[in-house]
């Protein structure tokens, strides 16, 4: 069977390694859909309120959406025509990008990087590749669709600026020193892209593994198609797609330096049964030998994390806790 499900044609049946046992299947396909996640519009005239807004958000969710946010809405729209085009080029060309090297600069993956040995598959074909700084990785990206390196280029310097100015507004609404995001804890720069074919049974997979971000922060754009779901109160609920805003996530490095105030929340993906979901997410990330830590004006007595590069906290995320988080971080609290 041909690995990437991009290639797949007139499915009629989910393969029975992308069929989940009983207690991981998603089961019922109708979820709710929360309404009382944050919408926060970064236009407002009361810039004070709005850092509150954010804040409060990363707070009691964990995620939260924004609109006029900066990001021209044509290029969103143009951005993700380039990679619903991509998805559907032919298997030859797509081919050149296939790797489950995690080193590998620009790569495209089914399922996880893990396919050759993972017990299930995810539904989904995955394309990343890094994005800044720009001139060191523009070469190594496709050239097809035509317009992809133009597009995606510009893209990629678009949402790196609304990633700082959030980052920025942060930074201000914890007290901490002009700049604390800037450097290498925020070095790492990368675009991922997950493509969802429709699914005959959307109740028997998953399009995506339950995780939590380990990077520093997440924006993703969603497509009109809905699959996003966050853990809330011990219920998945839905996370209802609103026409060019944005979504944003604080990755677990920002609750190590928000001294476990902000929450990374778990999240998935479940499949449609009739339509193709593409998203595109934009990830910021600490360089593999930043040191992260509490923010010190935020640790009253004791700060609740130890001191570790990021390099060992991905390390223990991926091999010792199969990217459970708290089990993870478990790894990294002070024991007070």
């Amino acid at each position: 069977m041909e690995i990437l499900i991009s290639n797949w044609s007139n499915v009629e049946f989910v393969p029975k390694k992308y069929i989940f046992p009983l207690e991981s299947r998603p089961g019922k396909i109708e979820f709710p859909v929360c309404h009382d996640i944050p919408l926060i519009d970064l236009a407002n005239n009361h810039p004070t309120d709005t850092i509150q807004q954010v804040i409060r958000a990363c707070q009691e969710f964990g995620i939260f959406q924004v609109i006029n946010h900066g990001v021209c809405e044509n290029l969103m729209d143009d951005t993700m025509n380039i990679y619903k085009e991509f998805f559907k080029l032919p298997g030859e060309y797509k081919a050149k990008f296939y790797s489950n090297d995690i080193n590998k600069s620009c790569r495209l993956c089914s399922s996880t990087l893990s396919y050759d040995t993972e017990e299930f598959h995810y539904w989904r074909d995955n394309f990343t590749h890094h994005c800044y700084p720009l001139e060191e990785y523009i070469m190594t990206w496709p050239n097809k669709p035509t317009k992809y390196r133009d597009v995606v280029s510009e893209y990629s310097i678009e949402t790196r600026k609304l990633l700082y100015k959030i980052l920025d507004m942060i930074c201000k609404g914890l007290g901490l020193e002009k700049g604390y995001f800037e450097g290498e804890v925020s070095k790492t720069n990368v675009i991922s892209v997950n493509h969802h074919i429709p699914c005959p049974n959307p109740s028997l997979t998953l399009g995506m593994p339950v995780h939590s971000d380990p990077n520093l922060i997440t924006l993703l754009q969603q497509c009109d198609v809905p699959g996003l779901q966050i853990l809330k109160d011990g219920k998945w609920i839905g996370v209802q797609p609103i026409p060019h805003a944005i979504v944003l996530i604080p990755g677990l490095q920002l609750k190590v330096i928000s001294n476990d105030m902000f929450i990374t929340p778990v999240h998935r993906v479940v499949t449609h049964a009739k339509e193709a979901r593409t998203t595109i997410g934009v990830f910021l990330g600490p360089s593999p030998k930043s040191l992260i830590k509490p923010a010190t004006t935020l640790v009253r007595t004791e700060p609740e994390f130890r001191v570790f590069t990021y390099s060992e906290f991905l390390k223990t995320f991926t091999v010792v806790a199969k990217c459970d988080a708290e089990f993870a971080l478990s790894h990294f609290r002070n024991k007070i």
